[in-house]
This record gives structure tokens, sequence and C-alpha cells, in this order.
């Protein structure tokens, strides 16, 4: 069995360990923070200052990688994710009746939760793993070297001290270190591709009240205008978050971090405004994540690998813009990859580095090209023009064949080439548009001047 260090505990570390340590691999986990998701989620979510995850306080959607592997490594995570609140919404819930079952509609589940949730339900998984030590508030400084080409890292340091391991894991998230330490080693950097979003994501987090109205019913969960997004993310305990997105360019965004022009906005367009309706109770101030980017960071370049003993995964290899929710099942699906395959990985990294650019990395790049699209059109404030790909969206709104083809894209179950470019997804989108003759793309959200009259100069 192999020894294994792995550094950071959020989703990805906890993750990759607690899968690790119930195969028999005796794992040093490494977080520099001194606080872990625990019992109080109320407190933990929003009293725990953590400049290094700023996406933590983000609204979440699991998707449904996450319960697969789960459900596969950890089903007592799984369960306990549940006791904790989360909720499993399948997307043929919209519908009044789930059409005939095919293999696969099973997967179709999202898992309404914030992250502080499944962080506290992993968390209290490891620490009752007898194989997985959890070192918090210990900060990984370096590596250590053993020489030869490419170099084989061979644990890490801590302190004044060193920590041995036959793989070294670097889950230490998108502000990882480790990249430099390895050039100040004077290994070969890591190749890293990145791509700006160029948009902002705002959110504030509400409570329905145990004495009023607890669900507007059937609606989307979210609007658009051309210059701006705005969407609902339902949660455990009776809390959801509104969020609103726009270009970073875009001069009102400042004005947006106020609560009141916040909610005045969020109010402007049908989905948020039906949750607002609900007289739900304000949770937080409005959160604001910017200087998004889509990165891979791969630690193989022309000549191979750059380093052996020394795999990265979660946020440290790949991390895209929250918007589509990826990262906890791109984090997790890494993690129990690694922990199926450590001793493979040990003698070479090859083979996880080939998996992560075949099975991770097709999501990445359909990410960075819908955010240039996204991107281009909130900053220009561009109507969209393409009739057939609006009606795809609308259509699956009323057809399950359609719907079926977009959660299956949404869950990372099938790309949208392969998920659309059916038969039967054509045939159902042609007479759905058959039968609207008149219908045109069209956004539900305010016009620039209404959201304009709304923000203060």
């Amino acid at each position: 069995m192999a020894r294994v260090a792995v550094i950071g505990g959020g989703i990805g570390g906890l993750g990759a360990a607690l899968m690790l340590g119930r195969r028999g691999h005796a794992v040093t986990l490494f977080e520099q923070d001194t606080r872990e998701a625990g019992e109080d989620l109320h407190r933990d979510f929003f009293h725990w200052d953590r400049p290094r995850v700023p996406q933590a306080v983000q609204p979440h959607s699991l998707l449904a990688p996450v319960r697969t592997v789960l459900h596969a490594e950890a089903p007592d995570v799984y369960a306990d994710l549940l006791a904790r609140g989360a909720r499993e919404y399948h997307e043929f819930d919209w519908f009044d009746e789930h059409p005939p079952h095919r293999d696969g509609d099973e997967e179709l589940v999202t898992l309404r939760t914030r992250r502080i949730v499944l962080e506290a339900a992993l968390a209290s998984a490891v620490r009752r793993e007898p194989a997985v030590d959890v070192r918090r508030g210990r900060r990984v400084d370096g590596l250590t070297f053993a020489p030869g080409r490419p170099a084989r890292v061979t644990g890490v340091a801590v302190g004044a001290g060193t920590h041995p391991a036959d793989l070294v894991v670097d889950a230490a998230g998108r502000r990882s270190p480790v990249p430099r330490m390895l050039v100040a080693a004077g290994c070969r950097p890591p190749v890293v591709e990145s791509h700006r979003a160029g948009i902002a994501y705002l959110c504030r987090w509400y409570r329905v009240r145990e004495d009023g109205p607890r669900d507007p019913g059937r609606l989307r969960n979210g609007s658009s205008t051309p210059f701006a997004l705005a969407g609902v993310f339902p949660s455990d305990n009776d809390t959801f978050a509104v969020n609103v997105v726009v270009s970073t360019a875009d001069p009102t965004r400042g004005a947006l971090t106020d609560p009141a022009v916040f909610e005045a906005v969020a109010r402007s367009f049908p989905a948020t405004a039906a949750w607002l309706d609900l007289a739900a109770e304000p949770l937080s101030d409005v959160l604001a994540m910017a200087g998004l980017d889509n990165r891979w960071t791969s630690l193989v370049d022309d000549e191979g690998p750059v380093v052996t003993g020394l795999v990265n995964a979660g946020d440290s290899l790949v991390h895209t813009n929250p918007t589509l929710g990826h990262g906890a099942a791109l984090g997790l699906r890494a993690a129990q990859y690694l922990a199926g395959h450590v001793e493979e990985t040990v003698a070479d990294p090859g083979g996880y580095h080939d998996w992560t650019v075949r099975a991770l990395r097709p999501w990445f790049d359909a990410q960075v090209a819908a955010d240039r699209v996204a991107g281009q059109r909130l900053t220009e404030s561009a109507e969209s023009t393409d009739r057939r790909a609006a009606a795809l969206a609308a259509c699956a709104l009323d057809d399950p064949v359609v719907m079926r083809a977009r959660a299956q894209v949404r869950h990372l179950l099938r790309t949208p080439g392969e998920a659309y470019a059916t038969e039967e997804v054509d045939r159902s989108v042609t007479a759905w548009l058959a039968a609207r003759p008149d219908f045109e793309p069209t956004h539900d959200g305010p016009t620039r001047a209404q959201w304009d009259a709304l923000v203060p100069a």
C-alpha cells in the first residue's frame, strides 16, 4: 500500500483522502486552515473568513457525478448529506409526470445544497477513517525531491520537518503554491492554460419563512437580458440564493453590492422576483466574486511529465467559473480515479494525466467556448439571433426528449455534440418550432433603460 500526502482540505482533498484511506493507503492530509466544516452549518457558512476559497459562499448545485461517486465510494457521506438538509431534485421533476424511464435517467439528479454541507459530511467521514491523518493548521512549505530526469517528488516540507510520501496529491485549489515550488526547485514549469471569463458573479442568501409561502411553484430558475443573467439556487434547510451575473466591464457592477440596489434589480427578473415575493428573510450581504477564469494546469509538457511522484486534482488541476457548477463534480471524479489507480500512478503518472485529458478536459474546453460567447454577448449587450438554439432551450421545458438531452449535458454525462446531435432531438425541436411559426429569441429581464433606472449613477 502507498503512503500518500494530500495538500489541501477542500472538497477535492477531502474526497481523495477518504477514498484513498478506504482502500487501505496511509494518507496524511495537510490543510493550513485550522478550522473545519462542522455541525453549525449556519456559522461555518456565513462567519468563516476564507479568502483562499472565494467560491465557498457562492451558490452551488451538486451535479450527477457527485452523487454517483459518493454512492459508489462513500454512501455514508451521501446519507449524511441528506440528513444535513441537502435535497434531491430530478430534472424530470419539472413535469407533472416523469416520462417512461430510460437507462441513465436515474443519474439526472441535482443535489440542492450549499458547499459547506458537502464539506462537513466529507470532513466527518475523514475524521472517522483510521487510515487518514488530518493535520490542520499545517502549511506545506515545499516539496522534497530525489534526483532524476524528471525529478521525483518524495514528500512535503512542513515547517522545519519533512514528511515522506510515495505520492503527493496537490489539491490546494486554484491558488495552489505547488507550481511555484516546482519552478523554484528547477523543474520544468507546469503548462498553464488560462482564459479570463469576463464576468462578475454576485449573490445574496435568503431563507423562506416558516409561517409563509415556501415555494413559488413550477417556474424557471433563470431569467436573462442581453447584458445580464439572474437566477435562483434553491438550497438546503429552507435557504436559497439569488445571483446576478454581469460583464466585468459593466459600469453598474459596483453599485450591485448595495443590498437595496441588488434586490431592486433582482425583482426586475421574473425568475428571481418570484422567490423574493415569498417574503424571504435575507441572510447575507451581497457577496461578489470577479476575476474569474477557466484554468487548466498540466504537469505534462511536450517532453512528458515535468515531475513524478506528484499529481494535481480538483481546482489545482482544472477550475472553471462557477456558473455551471462543475468544480465539485470534476474534483470528486479525479479523486475516485486516483484512489483506484494509486500503484500505477506512483510508478508512472502518465496514465493519470492521460485520463484527465480524456475525462475532464472536454468539459473545460466546453466551458471556455461557452464563456467566450456569453462574455462577448454580455459586454456588447447583444441580442441572440440563433432561433434554433433558443428553441432548443425553450423546447426542453415542454419535451422530455430535449429535457433529457439538456440534463445529460448539464450533469457532465454527454457533451453537447453527443446529446443534441441526435435524430430524436432534431425531430422534437423541429416539431416544436413548426407549432410556433412566430417564435423568436427573446429575453424576459429588464431593458437597459429599466436597469439603469434602478441603479443609482
